[in-house]
């Protein structure tokens, strides 16, 4: 299984309106071969943390090339989470 962390921070000026529109149309999206995606915001348990993270678990390496390929998610990568992000950093390796 391959696990997908995308850590980010976003933007002061960035509304809570615009990444619950994020969500919802990431959840609208069915990636095959996608076990578990979820959107989380840090506690603040330590400053300077980044504020939120994508966490995403997939079947194998294939299937999350897809869905890093995928269209509708590129466009909202691109239309929806850049305009607000500020930092963005991405790890991704193989649980067991």
């Amino acid at each position: 299984m391959i696990r997908n962390i995308v850590l980010f921070r976003l933007k002061p000026e960035a509304r809570t309106e615009q990444l619950q529109a994020i969500e919802r149309a990431m959840k609208a999206i069915r990636f095959d071969g996608c076990r578990r995606w979820e959107l989380v915001s840090d506690l603040g348990l330590r400053e300077g943390n980044l504020t939120h993270a994508f966490i995403s678990e997939f079947d194998d390496e294939d299937a999350y090339r897809a869905y890093d390929a995928h269209a509708e998610h590129n466009r909202l990568r691109r239309e929806l989470l850049a305009p607000i992000v500020d930092r963005l950093e991405r790890f991704q390796y193989k649980t067991w």
